[in-house]
């Protein structure tokens, strides 16, 4: 590492690719994340010195990889007595079919009877246990001992004894070469002896399918580990492609606002001016359509004729406007007469009215 507590680029990339990778479980880092944070780097590299890449610390690892060592010895152990008993078992139920279908000879009978009364027999007893290590009382008050009085005959035992080796191999041999038929259908064909030659490597080679199943299973996690860096490095990549897209947009937008601003003002403007002229062209429209020439003619002479009585009234306001302006130099005496031809002429009137009554009613 450089000097101080921070890491070079180069260095970084080195602890990236040891410790996360191999060391340690897998996380989510990324060679930035190294640079900005030394002292986590160095907590890195202590923590691999002492853990392996499950996460467990290298003694507690050493420990489980023995548990899991006395784990398959007992799991050996506790294989090979279930499948004893199930190819007993296998054994008593093709009797139980043969005897269905053909008559077995005495020898037989009495190997299957003796093999099932002992084997029953040997069950029950399992099932009873020691009898110092019971606190209840034992199963419909059997005890062991009542359980080996059903023993079968010794002679019967030792017979049987010495053909169940031969059978459970013959059993055997038929599971393995149905075991081989599955794993390589082409050798259904082939001789007993080539048969069993094949099953004798056929250990290998399922060690060997299995070691290839494993590597492979380890190189898809690998490669899984190896997908998810890379898609959160793009994914990081692809952020920062967008932030920096989302500011450079921004800076051009600022720069052409005005410019797009004035354009838009302007079309608004024109489109305006087009629908003010529109609409002066419907109104001219609506105009030429409702006048025709003759109306137009006819409205032109009603208003000369309204214009020339116009005027002439006009004429009359003003010679009446400078008669009054001559009569209003007169001042109050003016007033007076007025006033006074008013009377005069209410009188003349009155007294025309009675004459004409008055002669009407002489008439």
């Amino acid at each position: 590492m450089a000097s101080g507590d921070f890491c070079s680029p180069g260095e970084g990339m080195e602890i990236l690719q040891q410790v996360c990778s191999k060391q340690l479980p897998p996380c989510n880092l990324s060679e930035e994340d190294l640079l900005q944070n030394p002292h986590f780097s160095k907590l890195l590299l202590s923590l691999s010195q002492y853990m392996d890449e499950s996460g467990l610390s290298l003694s507690l690892a050493k420990e489980q990889a023995q548990a899991w060592k006395e784990v398959r010895l007992h799991k050996t152990t506790w294989l090979r007595s279930e499948i004893l008993q199930r190819v007993i078992q296998e054994l008593l139920v093709d009797c139980y079919v043969k005897t269905q279908d053909t008559n077995l000879t005495p020898e037989d009978k009495k190997f299957h009877g003796t093999l099932e009364q002992r084997l029953l027999v040997t069950e029950l007893t399992q099932l009873l246990g020691p009898s110092q290590e019971r606190e209840m009382p034992p199963l419909l008050g059997l005890e062991k001992a009542d359980l080996l009085e059903l023993m079968p005959p010794s002679e019967d035992f030792v017979g049987m004894r010495a053909r169940l080796p031969l059978e459970v191999e013959e059993q055997l041999k038929k599971k393995c070469f149905s075991l081989l038929c599955y794993h390589d259908p082409s050798s259904g064909s082939d001789s007993e002896t080539l048969k069993a030659a094949k099953v004798w490597k056929l250990a290998e080679v399922l060690v060997g399918d299995r070691q290839q199943c494993q590597d492979a299973k380890s190189q898809q996690k690998e490669q899984m580990m190896l997908l998810e860096k890379k898609s959160a490095t793009y994914s990081q990549v692809l952020l920062r492609c967008l932030t920096l897209l989302q500011r450079l947009l921004q800076e051009h937008r600022l720069k052409t606002q005005s410019e797009l601003d004035r354009i838009n003002a302007q079309y608004l403007e024109i489109k305006c001016s087009a629908m003010i002229l529109k609409l002066r062209m419907e109104e001219l429209k609506i105009l030429s359509d409702t006048y025709t020439a003759e109306k137009v003619e006819v409205h032109r002479l009603i208003r000369d004729r309204l214009e020339g009585a116009i005027c002439l009234q006009e004429q009359d306001m003003e010679e009446s406007r400078q008669v009054l302006n001559t009569y209003e130099v007169l001042g109050e005496e003016f007033d007076r007469l007025v006033k006074e031809y008013t009377k005069l002429k209410q009188a003349t009137e009155n007294k025309r009215w009675a004459l004409q009554e008055f002669s009407k009613a002489y008439r």
